[in-house]
């Protein structure tokens, strides 16, 4: 017998009795055409997904540029020649805030921002008058951003311009025997300062009009203690005119003393005695001609008493709108004060050694006047956490180091962040850059934004980057929270030092000038002053904010945590002839950073903390420290206390700062295990997208068999993929439900899991929702993400925790009850102010216990919200 068939086969299915119908065939032909393709189609799409509807493009390569490659990439681009260029357009022409000038430069910069960001500009310019639907929607909308933005916001405050002007000198019988000469006189070896040298006149921002004579009166820097003394001497201060030297405090405070007692007015002058060894007395010659300062050189500056408010004088807490109602100004002097030079306040006091009067003739208008502010927002995959960059653009003349400078070094740090934008890079945390206007006049620019925002501030912006001036001399300070002082040291100590190898950033604090002690005959002049500054600067670290810039209504009334840093002068540095005609290009190229590396030091320095915290999944806060500080603020006031012998009960206040410190230390731990659980929920995704990767290989190749046995070609073929923001999702599916319940969405997740160590692209359908990736633990991570959340929510909370909202008596704005400026200091800082004042300037045993129990209430607050 032969072979037996399938057929013959015990239970095989019978042969038909009858061969198939043609149609019969033709359905079972169709059939498996039908479900060869379904195979081909389910395989090409596995292999090559649709374009997902909720996962974003990354970069062109395909590997997405997070942590230290977009640093890597960042900080290759900041550039000295760029970098002086932009300076030198800055710093072409006088921009005071208010004036045509100032406009021009704020819609320069808009334009630069524009470009830089990738911002298509409108056929109009977006320039909205504060408080308009246009400028609310334009920061209200930034946590729901998902596109560069740039506008320019106009506020109102009131201001000043400098009309008559005249100091003169009378003999007993008021005759006039001299005549000051209230210009800066300089050549065209300068060629800015030669041309604009009475541009803008020698005049005090927000000075009280007025003309007054009185005797002249030597008060030295003017500080409270020097009127206290004065006084005690015998002095008459009442309708005398004041000669002050600029230094020691800020100089609308200068002015606050004179008139509390009695003084008609007020002259105040830079002294070369405060110029270090860099004098015309050493051999140096003035500048133009050298380092040394010019005779004509005037400070300008606000005068108003800015440790009561800052901002619009009219508009204390609220922003100044172009029609607002308006209160009397309270923060800005009853008399008249001039700026003048040392050369003059020499001849004034050898005029007036024995006898005779000084008159002081002040006329100004004062107005409300238009200043704007120049805005823009990168967004981040966290669109509610906003990382604020700020820097003021108004100068008081041509402005050089203050403020260019900073606007020539941030100007830097945004191209690298557009370098970083056009290769894929988005940052975790949406980050708004901001060139504020009218700073000069008392921060009015950053303070109205502020108090117009304060809410959406208080509930998004994790933190505050302030850059005022970047170059004036030869060293490197900063200043911030103590939240941010380990951060900004970490960070200083990667950015080389802009001129020395084998140091870096942070080195630069021990730096001194060139000019340290050297004369043009030869000699040598010892300093005793810059010896003791250069070796104590070796080991000091980051400084406490006071006031005197854009940082204040962030730090010191919102509780935001802020910082700054930049270069400035020392002793045996040439010297800087700040807010003068001669803060010039020509000066800042020959003295104040020829070259411009320490420009660009400082743009890679505020690049990478900005690249820092905006992308680390763990802000980098140290509340640990912040906790030790606080009590070694309070070891300061006890030993005021024992100076004072006032018997202040502080014990209660310590117990609570040590429970602070230990909670603070659950919160370390916390930080940690949070961290480190989302990056184990990401490395197994990673693992997970590897195994489908290598079956996708598999399948790919098993297609591409059928392909062949079909006659067709097997093409790589890729499609386009689209971003579409998770804002526009639906209810779809399990996950957008779950992530409309808990506050998440996929792209938040995936931004996160960048940075957690994810480094491929994601694909999706939105249709398929999680089910076409089921290995991926969405939830896991979505869990784990809001656990780091949480965690950063604390450590933002730990900066607003010493806001109180009846603030620092007799200067309410002032909120913060950890750091301040000081009562009669403004630009520098006293910590737990209420507190101190209380005892040092107060001496009131019953105020200073009351402050003590305040502040107790903070952190036993403070205590209770960071607790894990």
């Amino acid at each position: 017998m032969g072979e037996k068939t399938f057929a013959d086969k015990a239970g095989a299915i019978p042969v038909p009795a009858t061969a198939p119908t043609p149609s019969a065939r033709r359905r079972v032909t169709v059939k498996r055409l039908l479900t060869l393709s379904a195979i081909g189609l389910a395989v090409h799409l596995l292999l090559h997904p649709p374009s997902a509807s909720f996962f974003v493009r990354n970069n062109k390569k395909g590997k997405p540029l997070v942590g230290k490659a977009a640093e890597e990439v960042f900080l290759s681009v900041p550039d000295e020649a760029v970098c002086m260029a932009t300076s030198r357009h800055f710093t072409s022409k006088p921009h005071p805030a208010g004036s045509e000038n100032d406009l021009s430069t704020a819609v320069d910069f808009l334009r630069f921002l524009q470009s830089d960001l990738g911002i298509p500009p409108p056929a109009v310019d977006p320039i909205f008058d504060a408080g308009s639907p246009e400028s609310q929607r334009a920061t209200l909308s930034i946590p729901h951003t998902h596109t560069p933005q740039a506008w320019i916001d106009t506020y109102y405050p009131v201001m000043n311009t400098p009309l008559d002007r005249a100091v003169q000198a009378l003999d007993d019988e008021g005759n006039v025997i001299w005549d000051a000469d209230l210009t800066e006189h300089t050549d065209d070896t300068d060629p800015e300062a030669g041309k604009y040298y009475d541009f803008v006149p020698t005049f005090h921002g927000l000075s009280k009009g007025g003309d007054v004579t009185g005797k002249l009166v030597y008060a030295n820097y003017g500080l409270k203690e020097d009127y206290d003394e004065l006084l005690a001497k015998g002095v008459n201060l009442t309708g005398s005119i004041i000669l002050a030297r600029y230094g020691g405090n800020f100089r609308g405070l200068k002015v606050k003393g004179a008139q509390e007692v009695g003084a008609a007015g007020i002259l105040i002058y830079s002294d070369t005695r405060d110029d270090g060894t860099v004098t015309e007395a050493n051999g140096y010659k003035p500048y133009p001609y050298g380092p040394a300062r010019s005779p004509t050189s005037v400070q300008r500056g606000s005068v108003q008493f800015i440790s009561m408010y800052p901002g619009d004088p009219t508009t204390p807490g609220y922003a100044s709108y172009e029609n607002v109602t308006r209160t009397e100004a309270k923060n800005i002097p009853s008399i008249p004060s001039l700026p003048f030079s040392s050369a003059n306040a020499a001849k004034l006091l050898e005029l007036c050694e024995k006898s005779g009067s000084v008159r002081l003739l002040n006329n100004v208008d004062t107005r409300v006047m238009p200043i704007w502010n120049t805005m823009a927002v990168i967004p981040g995959y966290i669109t509610d956490e906003v990382l604020v960059i700020g820097n003021h653009r108004d100068g008081k003349v041509m402005g050089a180091s203050d403020p260019t400078s900073g606007t020539a070094t941030i100007s830097e740090t945004i191209q690298g962040l557009g370098v970083l934008m056009r290769k894929g890079w988005k940052p975790l945390r949406t980050i708004v850059l901001a060139s504020w206007d009218a700073e000069e006049y008392g921060l009015i620019g950053s303070t109205e934004w502020g108090e117009d925002f304060a809410d959406f501030i208080d509930k998004h912006v994790v933190a505050y980057l302030n850059l005022d001036s970047s170059g004036s001399g030869s060293r490197w300070s900063a200043r911030g929270s103590p939240l941010l002082a380990h951060f900004i040291q970490q960070t200083a100590e990667e950015i080389p030092h802009p001129t020395k190898e084998g140091r870096t950033l942070w080195d630069a604090q021990a730096d001194s000038g060139e000019f340290f002690g050297a004369r043009e005959d030869g000699e040598v002049v010892v300093d005793m002053e810059s010896t003791n500054m250069a070796s104590s600067s070796a080991s000091s670290s980051v400084g406490v904010l006071g006031s005197g810039s854009d940082y204040t209504v962030f730090l010191q009334r919102i509780g935001v945590a802020s910082a700054e840093g930049g270069f400035g002068t020392t002793s045996s540095d040439a010297v800087y002839h700040y807010h003068s005609v001669y803060d010039s290009e020509h000066w800042m190229e020959q003295y104040g950073d020829p070259g411009f590396f320490s420009h660009v030091a400082v743009a890679k320095h505020l690049g990478l903390q900005i690249l820092r915290l905006s992308s680390d999944l763990i802000l980098p806060f140290n509340t640990t420290f912040y906790t030790q500080e606080i009590e070694r603020y309070l070891d300061g006031v006890e030993a005021l206390d024992s100076i004072k012998s006032l018997n202040v009960d502080l014990d209660p206040l310590r117990q609570s700062i040590h429970n602070l410190q230990a909670v603070s230390l659950a919160l370390d731990y916390e930080k940690f295990t949070a961290e480190k659980e989302l990056i184990a929920v990401v490395k197994k995704w990673k693992k997970a997208g590897s195994k489908l990767k290598k079956l996708k290989h598999k399948l790919r190749r098993a297609y591409c068999k059928l392909q062949k046995k079909l006659g067709h070609l097997c093409k790589s073929h890729h499609l386009e993929h689209h971003r579409h923001p998770a804002s526009k999702l639906g209810r779809i599916g399990r996950f957008p439900a779950w992530q409309e319940e808990q506050g998440l969405d996929l792209e938040m997740l995936y931004g996160v899991a960048l940075q957690a160590g994810f480094d491929r692209p994601l694909r999706g359908c939105k249709k398929a929702g999680t089910q076409s990736v089921p290995k991926l633990p969405i939830f896991e991570l979505g869990k784990a993400v809001k656990r780091v959340r949480a965690v950063n929510k604390k450590l933002i909370a730990f900066e607003r925790g010493f806001i109180s909202e009846d603030g620092i008596p007799e200067r309410e704005w002032f909120k913060h009850l950890g750091v301040a400026p000081g009562k009669w200091l403004g630009y520098g800082a006293t910590t737990l102010p209420a507190l101190t004042e209380a005892i040092t300037i107060e001496g009131n045993v019953t105020l200073a216990q009351y402050e003590a129990g305040r502040l107790k209430a903070l952190v036993d607050a403070l205590a209770e919200n960071l607790r894990v």
